[in-house]
């Protein structure tokens, strides 16, 4: 089966509540995007859960030992805290990132965000229009305020606001578990998140069937045969 794509929860939060905490953040608040060469146009992001606690911490990975908390704009931001305390996994970031009007994300993949790979990411539209064209591996994504999306960030992905207004999500990056497996197998059966084993390169083989040749037992026998017909 083909690694999962993408995913519709069957979750919603209200977009009003949303922007009326999404209104408490001033515009002062936002700071550019750090991979500039992925984009063109105004493409700004503000932190609401980073390791250290800063707004400013955007970046989706921290290399630091900081422990991953709230950051001062969630002081008055209750309805997002609610948002993002109904998903029970450990968080690794929690950002709004905004992409102005006319602005556009180029195709890009990024690295291990996938929910095979452990860590996954998770998209709710705050403000969006019709204009705004998300794709996804070669396929268009139409999301709502308010819905809540999986992302496979792995698979070649790109964004044009095409409309009269600003297009901003709230992006959640986790770490799986239990309770995510139990979400996501809701949704898909389990080996759609299963990657395919990477073939063996011919030193990986060679050294396999020296390790298989000392154990000399059945099963390493029969796993030989099994190498050696292929």
């Amino acid at each position: 089966m083909d690694i999962v794509k993408h995913l519709k929860f069957p979750m919603t939060f209200d977009p009003v509540r949303l922007k009326q905490d999404l209104a408490r953040i001033t515009d002062n608040n936002w700071k550019a995007h750090y991979n500039k060469e992925h984009y063109s146009g105004n493409w700004t992001s503000v932190a609401l859960f980073a390791a250290g606690g800063k707004s400013t911490s955007i970046y989706a990975v921290d290399h630091s030992n900081d422990r991953v908390v709230p950051t001062e704009l969630m002081e008055g931001c209750a309805y997002f805290a609610e948002v993002i305390g109904s998903f029970d996994f450990p968080i690794i970031t929690a950002r709004l990132l905004r992409l102005d009007s006319g602005a556009v994300i180029k195709p890009h993949t990024d690295n291990c965000l996938g929910y095979e790979d452990g860590e996954f990411r998770l998209h709710i539209p705050v403000i969006t229009n019709p204009d705004v064209e998300f794709i996804l591996a070669g396929e268009r994504l139409v999301m709502d305020e308010g819905s809540c999306w999986y992302i496979n960030a792995n698979e070649e992905h790109s964004v044009a606001n095409r409309g009269t207004e600003d297009r901003i999500h709230l992006v959640i990056d986790g770490k799986r578990n239990a309770w995510t497996d139990e979400l996501f197998f809701s949704m898909a059966p389990a080996s759609g998140f299963e990657r395919a084993p990477k073939p063996l390169n011919s030193e990986e083989q060679r050294m396999m069937i020296a390790e298989l040749e000392k154990m000399d037992t059945p099963a390493a026998r029969a796993i030989l045969a099994t190498m050696r017909q292929e």
